[in-house]
């Protein structure tokens, strides 16, 4: 995956009890905060996934909401994101084995689906532990794949991406 830097805007929302006459103790607050709705938000269409912020770049002032109390932060600041790209080489381990495939996991990335149309030589077994199998290797739960991202899409209600894979190509299969 492609990891890019990217300089994000964002309103942070403190409560009254975690205001404090004391600078240190409110920049504190403005950064955990800042954290947790980094983490909730876990990603978007635009930047892929959250991983690390880097560096809180600045602070404006502070606006207050009368009807709460609540202060109104916007805050910049450089975070590290990890998005999926067409046509590049990932790692992941097998998740669950259907007749029609395979769903694997990469990273943060939970939902990736491997057709049988794209395992060429494969062939699914079932029983109690499903797997597809070849001459030479086996795809069966928890086994570590190299795969070639076919493509993707966004999906809103899940802030999550889900990709299509294959392993036509060079030295992809497990591994």
């Amino acid at each position: 995956m492609v990891f890019l830097q990217v300089e994000m805007s964002w309103n942070v929302l403190i409560s009254p009890t975690q205001l404090s006459p004391k600078g240190l103790l409110l920049r504190k607050a403005i950064i955990v905060r800042l954290l947790e709705d980094i983490a909730n938000r876990k990603a978007s269409k635009d930047h892929g996934y959250y991983i690390a912020v880097n560096e809180l770049k600045a602070i404006s002032e502070g606006k207050v909401r009368e009807l709460t109390g609540d202060v109104l932060f916007p805050v910049t600041f450089t975070c590290i994101t990890q998005k999926p790209m067409k046509g590049e080489i990932l790692v992941g381990s097998v998740d669950k084995i259907l007749k029609h495939g395979v769903f694997l996991k990469s990273g943060p990335i939970e939902s990736i689906f491997l057709s049988e149309k794209t395992m060429n030589d494969y062939k699914y077994i079932g029983g109690e532990n499903p797997m597809f199998m070849n001459a030479h290797s086996k795809l069966e739960k928890d086994t570590a794949v190299r795969f070639k991202v076919m493509g993707f899409r966004w999906m809103e209600a899940d802030r999550q991406f889900q990709l299509l894979a294959t392993l036509a190509g060079d030295y992809l299969g497990p591994l």
